[in-house]
């Protein structure tokens, strides 16, 4: 990440973001392929989600929890950069507004070509 711009920052944030709200699932799995390398790790209070497949199930039941069923929508509230490490702070909302219903911490490694090896939420 320390090769892109600050604009190519905003994209990726937001690419990162838009795969927990997508509806669609086959749009969700290329943005998890895009955001993610094959081998990427999530790491949570709860487990680690390694791979593709494993991020698409975690992803897939937020999504149906939290957006599909409560009709929230996660987004970006802050962002840092430090070369290969992303730090994003995320909020939940209700997606026709409201007060914030959740937040947390991200801390994301990168990899070379400028997608996520290593995901810690906090």
């Amino acid at each position: 990440m320390n090769r892109q711009t600050q604009e190519n920052l905003q994209q990726f944030v937001e690419r990162y973001m838009a795969v927990w709200n997508e509806a669609d699932a086959d749009r969700r799995t290329k943005g998890i392929s895009e955001v993610w390398t094959e081998d990427g790790v999530q790491f949570t209070s709860k487990g680690e989600y390694r791979g593709h497949q494993a991020l698409q199930e975690r992803i897939s039941t937020n999504h149906e929890t939290f957006v599909k069923t409560q009709g929230l929508l996660f987004r970006v509230a802050n962002v840092a950069v430090h070369h290969d490490a992303v730090k994003l702070v995320w909020e939940m909302l209700p997606a026709q507004g409201g007060e914030v219903r959740g937040s947390g911490v991200l801390f994301l490694l990168l990899s070379d070509d400028g997608r996520v090896r290593l995901d810690y939420q906090f």
